[in-house]
């Protein structure tokens, strides 16, 4: 039985973000897989049984299950003493893009990249229109950032690096752009973390077949 398990699915950065961090830490880990795009996490029982909150991932780790990527990422760090911050200083630098990530970086893209590629229907222009205002003006802000260093929160990889990660190599076509050819300090930042050791890509480390993207 593997130490850690993991409640995912391919198609979720968030998830992936979990994920990455038990692969690059060398994790004893195995995946649990979720039925979101069946409506498992909307399911009172599972709810009940795993995560009242409705979401993915949720980590086991023997009595405990946490859930939101944040603090999984935070615990596993503190776990396996990798990636996690060093020094007050450093604590708070990861903790402000971390939450930069989740309430702009990763939150606008990934509602971005659903409404356009996920939802059975054909979202409406205008919203598609307003998101992908806020995700150019997020990813602006984290290009101009890397253009003066290699990692987030300074010249090593954190988990503020693994957070802001969770989307970035989904396919373009999925995204809704392309990072190589539009935002060349992330793309050369996104390659740093392709060659740490133990790096996966998030439709070969999690559960879930990849499906075409509705474009």
């Amino acid at each position: 039985m593997a130490e850690f398990k993991l409640h995912c699915f391919a198609q979720s950065g968030n998830s992936y973000k979990a994920a990455l961090m038990l692969a690059l830490s060398g994790a004893d880990w195995e995946a649990v897989p979720v039925d979101f795009f069946n409506g498992q996490t909307r399911d009172p029982a599972w709810r009940e049984a795993v995560n009242e909150l409705g979401e993915a991932p949720v980590l086991e780790h023997g009595e405990k299950r946490l859930s939101q990527s944040g603090v999984i990422l935070t615990y596993l760090s503190r776990r396996f003493a990798k990636f996690g911050p060093e020094n007050e200083d450093e604590e708070l630098e990861v903790l402000r893009w971390m939450f930069f990530d989740n309430h702009k970086f990763t939150n606008f893209l990934a509602i971005y990249r659903f409404m356009n590629s996920f939802m059975p229907q054909a979202p409406d222009p205008n919203v598609l229109k307003f998101l992908k205002g806020r995700v150019d003006a997020a990813y602006a802000t984290v290009e101009k950032h890397l253009a003066s260093q290699a990692f987030v929160a300074g010249p090593r990889l954190t988990i503020a690096d693994i957070s802001l990660a969770g989307y970035i190599f989904y396919p373009p076509e999925e995204m809704g752009f392309d990072i190589k050819q539009t935002h060349p300090h992330i793309d050369a930042w996104r390659e740093r973390i392709k060659a740490m050791p133990g790096w996966v890509a998030p439709y070969e480390l999690m559960p879930g077949e990849r499906f075409m993207a509705r474009r």
